[in-house]
């Protein structure tokens, strides 16, 4: 694809996939996406990765190891089916409680019900709201996870800078997020499988190929790995660091409030 990647100085606030949108125009769009998927999000998820993101999340989780105890608070962004939630409940034995945040009433919907089936409701809140306004006091959590949800967000450096804001001193930022491949023959397979099959299944499963395109394409106008290292660091971040998985086709990064 000719098409490039943005830097670490943004661009992706007016970029709707390759399309190039005014001030303002991406979230409309982008919900629009979200409130066409949400029902099939998970099984779609299992359909593009191959089921690997059910290990990429697993070890999102496990690098950000959370406590055993009581007390311990996590607001999850982007987080409306609640995937990344539920496997910090399990990861904390039960003790952590969890902020489920989306912009997407739909998605979060999806949270709910899965939650309530899952019964743990005790342990988890969901809010809809905007990850660039968090509804949050400065220094509300210990953690704040975002899973495949912050290529979605206009204004990534203001998303980045609240996150910043609600974490308690000494309190941990880990973002999961589909990245650059660095294996010279897996970035090819990668891309045609990207491009030509991932819009036909999303048209099959939902009867609409649209938002699979859309979802496609952010991907690969999302910054590499160094350039959102960067963009965390300017955010006010230290330590931050990232680990590579399935030769970067997704990457975790880790940042502190320090």
């Amino acid at each position: 694809m000719s098409v490039g990647r943005t830097t670490a100085t943004g661009g992706m606030e007016t970029s709707y996939g390759f399309r190039r949108v005014g001030e303002g125009d991406k979230q409309p769009l982008v919900n629009e996406v979200f409130h066409k998927v949400a029902k099939r999000y998970d099984v779609m998820n299992d359909l593009m990765s191959g089921g690997m993101h059910r290990v990429w999340k697993d070890a999102m989780v496990t690098w950000l190891n959370p406590p055993k105890r009581p007390g311990w608070t996590s607001l999850d962004v982007a987080g409306g089916t609640g995937d990344i939630a539920f496997r910090i409940v399990a990861a904390s034995r039960g003790n952590a409680h969890i902020t489920v945040l989306d912009i997407n009433g739909s998605m979060l919907a999806v949270g709910r019900e899965r939650a309530e089936k899952k019964k743990l409701t005790d342990n988890l809140d969901f809010v809809e709201a905007n990850a660039e306004e968090l509804p949050f006091a400065d220094a509300s959590f210990d953690a704040y996870t975002i899973a495949f949800g912050i290529r979605n967000v206009p204004r990534i450096d203001v998303a980045l800078s609240e996150a910043f804001r609600v974490l308690k001193p000494g309190g941990r930022f880990l973002c999961l997020e589909f990245s650059e491949v660095d294996l010279p023959v897996l970035d090819k397979v990668y891309e045609a499988w990207s491009f030509n099959a991932i819009p036909k299944i999303g048209r099959a499963v939902t009867g609409d190929g649209e938002p699979y395109s859309y979802l496609v394409e952010s991907i690969r106008k999302f910054p590499n790995q160094q350039n959102f290292a960067t963009m965390i660091q300017r955010a006010g971040f230290e330590r931050v660091s990232f680990r590579n998985y399935s030769g970067g086709i997704a990457a975790a990064h880790s940042g502190w409030k320090l």
